[in-house]
Protein backbone atom coordinates (compact mmCIF):
# COMPACT_ATOMS: atom_id res chain seq x y z
CA UNK A 1 0.00 0.00 0.00
CA UNK A 2 1.46 3.35 -1.04
CA UNK A 3 1.19 6.44 1.11
CA UNK A 4 0.62 9.74 -0.63
CA UNK A 5 2.22 12.95 0.64
CA UNK A 6 0.95 16.50 0.89
CA UNK A 7 2.52 19.82 1.85
CA UNK A 8 1.62 21.70 5.00
CA UNK A 9 1.39 25.49 5.10
CA UNK A 10 5.08 25.58 6.06
CA UNK A 11 6.01 23.57 2.99
CA UNK A 12 6.98 20.41 4.89
CA UNK A 13 5.70 17.09 3.60
CA UNK A 14 3.54 14.82 5.71
CA UNK A 15 2.12 11.34 5.17
CA UNK A 16 -1.53 11.04 4.24
CA UNK A 17 -3.48 7.79 4.46
CA UNK A 18 -4.66 6.49 1.08
CA UNK A 19 -8.40 6.67 0.45
CA UNK A 20 -8.83 2.92 0.87
CA UNK A 21 -12.27 1.39 0.47
CA UNK A 22 -13.59 -1.31 2.82
CA UNK A 23 -13.49 -4.95 1.79
CA UNK A 24 -16.67 -6.07 0.02
CA UNK A 25 -19.48 -6.47 2.51
CA UNK A 26 -17.91 -4.34 5.24
CA UNK A 27 -18.64 -0.73 6.22
CA UNK A 28 -15.21 0.11 7.66
CA UNK A 29 -11.64 -0.23 6.46
CA UNK A 30 -8.82 -1.49 8.67
CA UNK A 31 -7.15 1.96 8.55
CA UNK A 32 -10.23 3.41 10.25
CA UNK A 33 -10.09 0.76 12.98
CA UNK A 34 -6.39 1.48 13.54
CA UNK A 35 -7.20 5.16 14.06
CA UNK A 36 -10.01 4.30 16.53
CA UNK A 37 -7.77 1.99 18.55
CA UNK A 38 -4.87 4.46 18.58
CA UNK A 39 -7.19 7.23 19.74
CA UNK A 40 -8.53 5.07 22.56
CA UNK A 41 -5.06 4.07 23.72
CA UNK A 42 -3.79 7.65 23.60
CA UNK A 43 -6.74 8.89 25.64
CA UNK A 44 -6.24 6.12 28.20
CA UNK A 45 -2.63 7.18 28.74
CA UNK A 46 -3.66 10.84 28.83
CA UNK A 47 -6.07 10.34 31.74
CA UNK A 48 -3.62 8.29 33.78
CA UNK A 49 -3.72 4.64 32.72
CA UNK A 50 -0.56 2.62 33.30
CA UNK A 51 -1.31 0.46 30.25
CA UNK A 52 -4.24 -0.19 27.95
CA UNK A 53 -5.41 -2.53 25.19
CA UNK A 54 -8.15 -1.89 22.64
CA UNK A 55 -9.89 -3.72 19.81
CA UNK A 56 -12.22 -2.49 17.07
CA UNK A 57 -14.30 -5.02 15.15
CA UNK A 58 -17.13 -5.42 12.66
CA UNK A 59 -19.19 -8.42 11.63
CA UNK A 60 -21.99 -9.06 9.16
CA UNK A 61 -23.79 -11.94 7.57
CA UNK A 62 -26.87 -13.73 6.29
CA UNK A 63 -28.76 -16.69 7.78
CA UNK A 64 -31.67 -18.45 6.05
CA UNK A 65 -33.72 -21.39 7.34
CA UNK A 66 -36.42 -23.56 5.78
CA UNK A 67 -38.61 -26.37 7.08
CA UNK A 68 -40.69 -28.97 5.25
CA UNK A 69 -40.21 -27.27 1.90
CA UNK A 70 -41.12 -23.76 3.01
CA UNK A 71 -39.11 -20.69 3.86
CA UNK A 72 -39.05 -20.15 7.63
CA UNK A 73 -36.63 -17.32 8.42
CA UNK A 74 -34.32 -14.81 6.73
CA UNK A 75 -31.98 -12.86 8.99
CA UNK A 76 -29.29 -10.32 8.22
CA UNK A 77 -26.91 -9.19 10.95
CA UNK A 78 -24.40 -6.37 11.20
CA UNK A 79 -22.59 -5.31 14.35
CA UNK A 80 -19.61 -3.20 15.35
CA UNK A 81 -17.74 -2.62 18.58
CA UNK A 82 -14.78 -0.92 20.21
CA UNK A 83 -13.59 -2.53 23.42
CA UNK A 84 -11.01 -1.03 25.78
CA UNK A 85 -9.17 -2.57 28.75
CA UNK A 86 -7.45 -0.10 31.04
CA UNK A 87 -4.82 -0.94 33.66
CA UNK A 88 -4.03 1.21 36.67
CA UNK A 89 -1.07 -0.63 38.14
CA UNK A 90 -2.43 -4.16 38.51
CA UNK A 91 -6.05 -3.08 38.65
CA UNK A 92 -8.11 -3.57 35.49
CA UNK A 93 -11.31 -2.16 34.00
CA UNK A 94 -13.19 -2.97 30.78
CA UNK A 95 -15.77 -1.08 28.75
CA UNK A 96 -17.12 -1.17 25.20
CA UNK A 97 -19.22 0.87 22.80
CA UNK A 98 -20.83 0.56 19.38
CA UNK A 99 -20.66 4.34 18.90
CA UNK A 100 -17.48 5.30 17.02
CA UNK A 101 -17.71 9.05 17.64
CA UNK A 102 -14.79 10.73 19.41
CA UNK A 103 -16.93 11.69 22.40
CA UNK A 104 -18.27 8.15 22.85
CA UNK A 105 -14.79 6.63 22.65
CA UNK A 106 -13.45 9.04 25.26
CA UNK A 107 -16.42 8.29 27.53
CA UNK A 108 -15.85 4.55 27.13
CA UNK A 109 -12.16 4.89 27.97
CA UNK A 110 -13.05 6.97 31.03
CA UNK A 111 -15.58 4.34 32.12
CA UNK A 112 -12.94 1.60 31.89
CA UNK A 113 -10.47 3.79 33.77
CA UNK A 114 -12.96 4.47 36.58
CA UNK A 115 -13.73 0.76 36.90
CA UNK A 116 -10.01 0.01 37.15
CA UNK A 117 -9.45 2.66 39.84
CA UNK A 118 -12.10 1.17 42.10
CA UNK A 119 -11.37 -2.51 41.41
CA UNK A 120 -9.30 -4.65 43.76
CA UNK A 121 -5.70 -5.21 42.71
CA UNK A 122 -4.93 -8.50 40.97
CA UNK A 123 -1.28 -9.53 41.04
CA UNK A 124 -1.76 -11.64 37.89
CA UNK A 125 -3.36 -8.80 35.94
CA UNK A 126 -1.47 -6.95 33.20
CA UNK A 127 -0.28 -7.02 29.60
CA UNK A 128 2.16 -9.71 28.40
CA UNK A 129 5.88 -9.38 28.93
CA UNK A 130 7.81 -8.06 25.94
CA UNK A 131 9.20 -11.51 25.13
CA UNK A 132 5.65 -12.87 24.75
CA UNK A 133 4.38 -10.19 22.35
CA UNK A 134 4.03 -11.33 18.73
CA UNK A 135 5.89 -9.10 16.27
CA UNK A 136 5.38 -11.14 13.10
CA UNK A 137 1.90 -12.16 11.95
CA UNK A 138 1.65 -14.96 9.35
CA UNK A 139 -0.99 -14.78 6.64
CA UNK A 140 -3.55 -17.43 7.65
CA UNK A 141 -5.81 -17.11 4.57
CA UNK A 142 -9.01 -17.05 6.64
CA UNK A 143 -11.09 -14.62 4.58
CA UNK A 144 -13.22 -16.16 1.82
CA UNK A 145 -16.50 -14.21 1.54
CA UNK A 146 -19.47 -16.02 0.02
CA UNK A 147 -21.39 -13.86 -2.44
CA UNK A 148 -24.80 -15.45 -1.88
CA UNK A 149 -28.10 -13.58 -1.57
CA UNK A 150 -31.18 -14.56 0.43
CA UNK A 151 -32.90 -16.15 -2.58
CA UNK A 152 -29.87 -18.27 -3.41
CA UNK A 153 -29.43 -19.30 0.23
CA UNK A 154 -33.10 -20.29 0.51
CA UNK A 155 -32.89 -22.38 -2.68
CA UNK A 156 -29.77 -24.15 -1.42
CA UNK A 157 -31.41 -24.88 1.95
CA UNK A 158 -34.51 -26.28 0.23
CA UNK A 159 -32.34 -28.53 -1.96
CA UNK A 160 -30.43 -29.71 1.10
CA UNK A 161 -33.61 -30.61 2.99
CA UNK A 162 -35.11 -32.34 -0.05
CA UNK A 163 -31.95 -34.41 -0.49
CA UNK A 164 -32.09 -35.49 3.15
CA UNK A 165 -35.78 -36.45 2.95
CA UNK A 166 -35.11 -38.43 -0.20
CA UNK A 167 -32.37 -40.64 1.21
CA UNK A 168 -34.68 -43.12 2.97
CA UNK A 169 -38.39 -43.86 3.36
CA UNK A 170 -37.80 -43.98 7.10
CA UNK A 171 -37.10 -40.23 7.09
CA UNK A 172 -40.59 -38.77 7.42
CA UNK A 173 -40.03 -35.39 9.01
CA UNK A 174 -37.53 -32.57 9.29
CA UNK A 175 -36.51 -29.97 11.81
CA UNK A 176 -35.37 -27.88 8.86
CA UNK A 177 -32.27 -26.86 6.94
CA UNK A 178 -30.21 -23.72 7.07
CA UNK A 179 -27.57 -21.76 5.20
CA UNK A 180 -25.33 -19.22 6.91
CA UNK A 181 -22.64 -16.89 5.49
CA UNK A 182 -20.76 -14.74 8.00
CA UNK A 183 -17.68 -12.52 7.84
CA UNK A 184 -15.84 -10.23 10.25
CA UNK A 185 -12.63 -8.30 10.77
CA UNK A 186 -10.86 -6.61 13.67
CA UNK A 187 -7.79 -4.64 14.67
CA UNK A 188 -6.20 -4.90 18.12
CA UNK A 189 -3.31 -3.10 19.81
CA UNK A 190 -1.92 -2.31 23.25
CA UNK A 191 0.47 0.16 24.81
CA UNK A 192 3.38 -2.28 24.96
CA UNK A 193 3.70 -2.54 21.20
CA UNK A 194 1.40 -5.24 19.90
CA UNK A 195 -0.51 -4.38 16.72
CA UNK A 196 -2.44 -6.79 14.54
CA UNK A 197 -5.72 -8.01 13.15
CA UNK A 198 -7.27 -9.92 10.30
CA UNK A 199 -10.48 -10.66 8.43
CA UNK A 200 -12.15 -14.05 8.57
CA UNK A 201 -15.25 -15.78 7.25
CA UNK A 202 -17.30 -18.80 8.18
CA UNK A 203 -20.06 -20.48 6.20
CA UNK A 204 -22.31 -23.46 6.87
CA UNK A 205 -25.07 -25.62 5.43
CA UNK A 206 -27.04 -27.78 7.87
CA UNK A 207 -30.05 -30.08 7.87
CA UNK A 208 -31.85 -32.06 10.59
CA UNK A 209 -33.95 -34.92 9.16
CA UNK A 210 -36.09 -37.06 11.49
CA UNK A 211 -36.55 -40.81 10.99
CA UNK A 212 -39.81 -42.41 12.05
Amino acid sequence: MTLKTSKTSSGAKQAVRPSSQPEKGFSYHRDFFEDLVDSALAHAKKIGATDAAAEASEGCGLSVSVRKGELENVERNRDKSLGITVYVGQKRGNASTSDFSKAAIEQTVKAAYDIARFTAEDKTSGLPADRDIARVHPELDLFHPWAIDSEGAAQLALQCEAAALGTSKRITNSEGAGVSAQQSHFFSAHTRGFRGGYASSRHSISVAPIAG
